[in-house]
């Protein structure tokens, strides 16, 4: 299923926010490989600019990322319970490890009427006893009300529950958005969902490898129907029932690639004009069943896909449409249930897909889900402990330097007419930012927490998530609300509000040191400010203005030279391969890959200008490279990275991100000040002849 869009964010899924919208729809992680008691290791503490992650033996002009990263990735094989190993993710265990021990003494000890309460369903998750002993019992009265199913007509009612109040994906997204042309409102969206592997094409692409794939997901749906405590025939039935559904669904998808356009996923309809799309669906009871404000008009963002859906619920039978719905349930919840459900669920989505050795260990995972249920009650004490405000300060006084630097680099573009460039400075000048934490926490005073039902919690939390958003549907929009959590080591541009947001998790080695020079600082985390902003001006952010509206303010030669450049982009991405015979593509990792190649620019000019204002020069040398030469291996470093095959396949088919390799390689070879600053000459791969330039 397509993830909800909210924002062009700097790594995908990594950190605590996005830890459960991998691969799939389903949840991602699964059962533990060792006693819920078991105390964890404190894993490394990341730090900045690693010298002995350098392979001198390597050439910078040949590769770039096997120079700046080579020896660290000999020594960083990816742990077991891992499908990539990173700087990212060195991080963000680190986090995790801290926040699991602000969870351990909440659940031990809680001081406060909100630390009992997150404690309280961190211990839930802990207790895997009782999770074995309950078995799939938490799940029971789910399936017993998709069972009670006899009439199609129900079908809307059954749905707006099993979304709304058990957080069960199946057959399409209902969600609020800020509306495309009119940021001020919020306005009711729908759109396609209701798939579980990772991305249309598994299901629809006719080739060995996604073959062996889909027999191995048939088998994986077999067995969660036996787990159920259906016969093998009544399973491979139902097995065979989902698949056809998901399939239909599938093909009646719009590609993630066209998702990416605004225009694209932009229709305003009368809720009347539903019933034009998928009459077969009641959708006056599915959206009474919502319990949302009352509204008359909502945008359907892929109206195709509603067709392909009626068609489906026309023509599957009951029992084919009680089979998928059955399904759905089981596979959210099974990494939470008893281990066979959990070790199902694992074997197929991390194993089987991604190429994860090991289960994840327990801690983890209840870690990562409490954060993600209760980001913002965890997060008010994580940063007390974890984040100076001389942090914020910094962070501040480096976003000033890339804005001025972004103005400059606007105003230097040959290419782009004075007209244009001044809607480019509105734009600009309007960007807002958030840094750290929220202003305002999330209120979590009416989410009911029970140390004794681990089910129970997550229903309720998404029932509590729910009746969040929909509330703020025909309400002013809040500015200050974030979209990931203050632990998460990720980053995020957000069109319709224009602001860039970079939590506290991110804030800190490799990424931010205040101990290290300017090179080093600019080099990571001026790069990852810089891809933020640039983000307002890619492929998708420029069709926004300046107030987040979706609105045309190019002069028409503009654009069709903007369009010229990012096609250079997408035929010099499109030519990276990750794995033999499995290419990137080029227009979907189009936006992150232009904000890659803005950022670096305006981060590096902006590291010149500070080196400028405290009278030190470039070629002043600290650990015998040059500042310029910092601050390349610097950005470098943030990308190294160990992945496995299974991922890089996934990653090719679902992820807008290039690999880290490419994220260095492709992003050096178009910049030449790397050339001038490591001796290169022109036709060196990292100097090439035909290198791209957008912003």
């Amino acid at each position: 299923m397509q993830p909800i869009r909210i924002a062009s964010v700097l790594l995908l899924c990594t950190g605590f926010a996005f830890a459960q919208q991998s691969a799939g729809s389903h949840p991602a992680f699964a059962a533990a490989d060792q006693p819920a008691s078991a105390a964890p290791a404190e894993p490394t503490t990341p730090h900045s600019f690693d010298l002995s992650a350098i392979d001198k033996t390597a050439d910078p002009c040949t590769d770039f990322f096997q120079y700046a990263c080579g020896n660290w990735r000999k020594t960083n094989p990816i742990p077991g319970d891992q499908v990539r190993w990173g700087r990212f993710n060195e991080l963000s265990e680190h986090n995790r490890y801290l926040l699991y021990l602000d969870l351990k003494k909440a659940a031990d000890a809680p001081k406060t009427p909100l630390q009992k309460q997150y404690g309280d369903f961190y211990a839930a998750c802990m207790n895997t006893d009782l999770t074995d002993k309950l078995g799939d019992k938490p799940i029971v009265p789910i399936l017993a009300h998709i069972d009670s199913l006899n009439d199609k007509k129900q079908l809307g009612t059954l749905l707006a529950h099993l979304q709304s109040q058990a957080g069960v994906p199946a057959f399409m997204q209902f969600r609020v958005e800020q509306d495309e042309k009119d940021s001020t409102r919020q306005i009711a969206d729908t759109a396609q969902g209701g798939l579980s592997l990772p991305d249309r094409d598994y299901y629809i692409e006719d080739n060995p490898r996604m073959t062996k794939v889909r027999a191995q997901y048939h088998d994986y749906v077999v067995g969660v129907f036996k787990l159920i405590g259906d016969s093998p025939d009544k399973a491979e039935a139902e097995a065979k029932s989902v698949i056809d559904i998901e399939t239909a669904l599938a093909k009646g998808s719009l590609p993630r690639v066209e998702l990416r356009n605004p225009d694209n996923v932009y229709h305003m309809m009368k809720v009347t004009e539903l019933n034009t799309l998928a009459p077969d669906f009641d959708w006056t009871t599915y959206i009474d069943g919502l319990h949302a404000p009352h509204f008359d008009t909502l945008n359907v963002a892929t109206p195709e896909y509603f067709k392909a859906l009626n068609q489906v619920i026309d023509g599957q039978s009951l029992d084919s449409i009680k089979s998928y719905l059955r399904f759905h349930a089981a596979n959210t919840f099974a990494p939470w249930l008893s281990s066979n459900y959990a070790d199902a669920s694992f074997d197929f989505f991390q194993k089987t897909l991604q190429g994860q050795a090991q289960q994840t260990a327990r801690w983890k995972r209840c870690t990562a889900l409490t954060d993600r249920a209760m980001g913002e009650a965890v997060g008010q004490d994580w940063v007390k402990e974890n984040f100076p405000p001389s942090a914020k300060e910094n962070m501040e006084k480096l976003v000033a330097a890339l804005k001025e630097a972004l103005a400059a680099d606007i105003q230097s573009l040959p290419w782009m007419s004075e007209d244009t460039k001044k809607q480019a400075e509105v734009k600009l000048e309007a960007f807002r930012q958030k840094i750290g934490y929220p202003e305002n926490w999330r209120d979590y005073s009416k989410l009911e927490v029970k140390r004794d039902d681990l089910v129970g919690n997550l229903r309720r939390s998404a029932a509590f998530r729910w009746d969040w958003e929909v509330n703020h549907l025909g309400k002013p929009v809040d500015e200050k609300e974030w979209g990931m959590t203050p632990p998460t080591v990720n980053a995020y541009y957000d069109p319709p509000m224009n602001d860039i947001n970079f939590p506290a998790g991110i804030l800190q080695p490799p990424f931010f040191d205040n101990s290290k020079d300017p090179a080093v600082n600019f080099g990571a985390i001026g790069v990852v400010i810089g891809h933020e902003m640039t983000h307002g001006f890619d492929d998708e952010g420029s069709k926004y203005d300046a107030k987040g509206n979706v609105k045309d303010w190019w002069t028409p030669s503009d654009r069709k030279e903007f369009d010229a450049r990012t096609d250079c982009e997408v035929k010099e991405y499109s030519g990276f391969e990750p794995v033999a015979g499995t290419h990137l593509n080029g227009k979907l990792t189009l936006g992150e890959n232009t904000a890659d190649n803005g950022g670096i620019r305006i981060a590096y000019q902006a590291l010149l200008s500070t080196l400028a204002a405290e009278n030190t020069s470039p070629d002043k040398k600290i650990d015998d490279y040059t500042s310029p030469q910092r601050f390349f291996i610097s950005f470098a470093q943030v990308w190294c990275e160990n992945r496995t095959e299974e991922v890089q396949r996934v990653s090719a088919k679902t992820d807008p991100h290039s690999p880290g390799m490419f994220r260095v390689n492709g992003v050096v070879r178009n910049f030449d000040e790397f050339g001038k600053a490591f001796g290169c000459h022109k036709g060196q791969p990292m100097m090439p002849d035909d290198a791209c330039r957008v912003w």
